[in-house]
């Protein structure tokens, strides 16, 4: 009898045992994989290549906490180095913002800082709803007008808290030259990064960079020396740098990608987007992991069907984007048109972008055969 029940109490204990190593770590787990990790998103470009307005994309959507361009601190701090010198600074801010740890920018701002501090902060539609002001919902479309005027009084401290609140973080970066550069952040265990890069035309690219070129001054420095931004050549020579990583980038990421880049890496044309802006929008949101709301639809097709001839350089609203995108083939001259093509010829072939042969060929080229070799 004592030896039964001796029997009893062992087997009682064996199914204990069993129940505690097997089930609960395994409610653990639920537990821990209720909430998923967040998804990172950079937007790598260059500037005057549509990285504002494919960053709104990212931005007015609800599940995305944006940054656009947090290096510019990082550059205005340090101005007197090189862009390669100061990759490095560069990617270690950018990791800190995805995983939402702002005392970062402790290095590159006044103690006192406020969140209206942050570079165009008022592009963020997460710095302009709750927790980070409380004057809009999550959910709405929020314009960079309206959101200075009423969300600037809040602390810099809310800048942490918004962006712990969100499923996805996303940043638009035109400070990184090398791919390479970002490996340690794509192997990274603590980041689940994704690499949306954007280029465009580069006559297009050109011939707004000429509009803006005195916003762009100590960018270019950085970019090529001062030196070498003086004179005539002084453009080109910035943007065959900026064409060369396009091409480094590119073959990186697609051409000789190591492994853990699979299914990581996705390049956009800016024309492309322009083109087709619905079915673009909705391949972005599918590479990182996103639900093209109707609300979303309805915004990303009436800001590029608008009426606006994009005129204010920075701004982001309504406009002809198609028409806008081409506007280069009517006000560059074609001596300068050859000139970028020379120093972009590599980066052109290997992204579709095709040469114009003459002027004649300028004038009477239609956008379907500018677009042969550039149909995806």
């Amino acid at each position: 009898m004592v030896k039964s029940r001796r029997v009893q109490v062992l087997l009682i204990l064996v199914v204990l045992s069993f129940l505690l190593i097997h089930f609960l770590p395994c409610s653990n787990n639920a537990h821990m994989e209720g909430k998923p990790s967040p998804v990172h998103i950079l937007i790598l470009s260059s500037w005057r290549s549509g990285s504002s307005f494919t960053g709104q994309i990212f931005s007015q959507h609800p599940s995305v906490f944006y940054l656009m361009e947090p290096a510019w601190h990082v550059w205005v701090k340090m101005y007197q180095n090189s862009a390669k010198v100061l990759h490095m600074a560069v990617r270690d801010l950018v990791r800190s913002v995805f995983l939402c740890d702002m005392s970062v920018f402790d290095a590159y701002m006044s103690s006192r800082k406020k969140k209206s501090d942050l570079f165009q902060w008022e592009t963020s539609r997460a710095l302009c709803s709750p927790p980070a002001c409380d004057s809009f919902s999550r959910s709405d479309i929020i314009t960079a007008g309206n959101c200075k005027t009423i969300c600037g009084k809040y602390p810099f401290s809310k800048v942490e808290e918004a962006c712990k609140t969100y499923s996805h973080v996303a940043i638009k970066e035109v400070r990184f030259f090398d791919l390479k550069v970002l490996y340690p952040l794509l192997t990274d265990p603590s980041l689940n990064l994704k690499i949306i890069h954007l280029v465009r035309d580069p006559r297009a690219v050109f011939r707004s960079r000429e509009n803006t070129m005195a916003d762009l001054k100590r960018d270019s420095n950085i970019v090529v020396g001062s030196q070498k931004t003086k004179g005539e050549m002084g453009p080109y020579n910035t943007m065959q740098v900026i064409c060369k990583s396009h091409v480094e980038i590119y073959k990186a990421g697609s051409q000789s990608a190591p492994s853990f880049l699979k299914d990581r890496y996705l390049l956009v044309r800016y024309e492309d987007i322009v083109r087709d802006p619905l079915a673009r929008a909705a391949q972005m949101y599918r590479f990182a992991e996103l639900h093209f709301t109707p609300e979303l639809q309805k915004w990303v097709h009436n800001i590029t069907h608008g009426k606006g001839h994009g005129a204010q350089a920075f701004d982001i609203g309504s406009r002809d984007a198609l028409r806008v995108s081409q506007a280069w083939r009517k006000t560059l001259p074609f001596q300068k048109i050859e000139k970028v093509q020379n120093v972009c010829k590599d980066a052109m072939d290997l992204l579709g972008y095709r040469l114009v042969q003459s002027e004649e060929e300028q004038k009477n080229m239609s956008l379907d055969l500018l677009f042969a070799q550039n149909s995806s």
